[in-house]
């Protein structure tokens, strides 16, 4: 599950252990299975990937077979500040190849990225507002009820060019790297 998670969000052992508090070591034993963690290093190490401590043990006796994120739940926000709320609306416990964004964007807001794993896209729906999309030197504006797609593997940018919040739907799909 901990070695799922890092790969997941493109950490290195060194990065987690920096994020966490655990050490590199420690942690390396923990994804060969050949330590098991105490409850309160299995607990930095959730907090450290923004999941709860059932998530990240996944006890088999409490494996439901509907995987529900409730709205309040706060566990799945990936990213919340004053302007901006990225809720992640994919079960983080998942290894996948593709991941759901609820984004919220204050009037000016924007979402600015690095170019994220080779081969990945984005699809954005605005379900309200307006907001602008640029992706290397192309722009486009979207109102509400329109849809983009385009390579996030270049920089891009997503902002409210509108006069109130907007509200998008975002799904990324990482193209797995050949082996």
């Amino acid at each position: 599950m901990v070695r799922n998670l890092r790969h997941r969000k493109g950490w290195t052992l060194e990065r987690l252990a920096s994020v966490s508090g655990v050490s590199r070591s420690m942690l390396s034993q923990i994804e060969r299975n050949e330590a098991a963690p105490s409850i309160s290093v299995a607990y930095r190490i959730a907090r450290a990937f923004g999941v709860s401590l059932s998530t990240l043990v996944d006890a088999p006796d409490h494996n439901p077979m509907i995987d529900v994120i409730r709205l309040g739940d706060r566990t799945p926000h990936f990213r919340s500040s004053k302007d901006c709320r990225v809720r992640t609306v994919t079960p983080s416990h998942l290894e996948k190849d593709v991941e759901f964004f609820d984004i919220t964007m204050k009037k000016g807001a924007a979402l600015r990225s690095v170019p994220h794993f080779a081969g990945t896209r984005e699809f954005l729906t605005v379900i309200d507002g307006t907001v602008s999309v640029q992706v290397g030197d192309e722009r486009t504006e979207l109102n509400r009820g329109d849809s983009a797609h385009y390579p996030a593997d270049v920089p891009h940018a997503i902002e409210n060019s509108g006069k109130v919040d907007s509200v998008i739907f975002l799904v990324e799909i990482y193209r797995r790297p050949s082996t």
